[in-house]
């Protein structure tokens, strides 16, 4: 008879609620398998972010380059205007350096590429290409590409008759 007490009593502990409370949702701990998700996740990101800067980087330098080559041009014009002398733009395609003459030039970074066309008379033997900027307000006129790995790039047109740059995309 005890017996049948035993599990009379225990089919009563089994119906009773349970005095222990669940814990809170943010005192639980994580799976496994979450846990393993998470540090994927990680790695991924980690392992892209190197790839991500050095494209970003990139990006930066060749409009920090555009803009800066498409400014002096600019100056160049007005210092011409303003002096009533002639002002050069010149760029160094072996040594990939471009400046105003008489001060000091800027280095074009690593991975971008320079191709200038210019009149003959304005190729150094030392193979630097000028663009001459007139007192008058003219220029001997040429362009400068400033071209990315893939092949695009920028071109920034010397009108030969007004001295004006104008800025234009190259397409690969």
């Amino acid at each position: 008879m005890s017996f049948l007490v035993g599990a009379a009593s225990a089919a009563k502990v089994l119906q009773q609620p349970s005095r222990l409370k669940p814990l809170p949702h943010s005192l639980r701990g994580f799976t496994l398998v979450e846990l393993l998700v998470v540090f994927a996740i990680m790695a991924l990101v980690v392992g892209l972010v190197p790839m991500a800067y050095e494209r970003m980087n990139q990006g930066a330098q060749y409009r920090d380059a555009v803009r800066t080559m498409f400014s002096e041009l600019r100056s160049a014009r007005a210092s011409a205007l303003a002096q009533g002398r002639e002002t050069r733009f010149t760029v160094d395609l072996a040594q990939r350096r471009y400046g105003l003459a008489g001060e000091p030039a800027r280095s074009l970074p690593e991975p971008l590429q320079l191709r200038m066309t210019v009149a003959d008379r304005d190729i150094s033997p030392q193979g630097q290409a000028s663009i001459r900027f007139l007192p008058s307000g003219g220029a001997t006129g040429g362009s400068i590409e400033i071209l990315r790995a893939p092949g695009s790039g920028t071109r920034l047109r010397v009108d030969w008759l007004s001295g004006r740059t104008t800025q234009e995309a190259l397409l690969p």
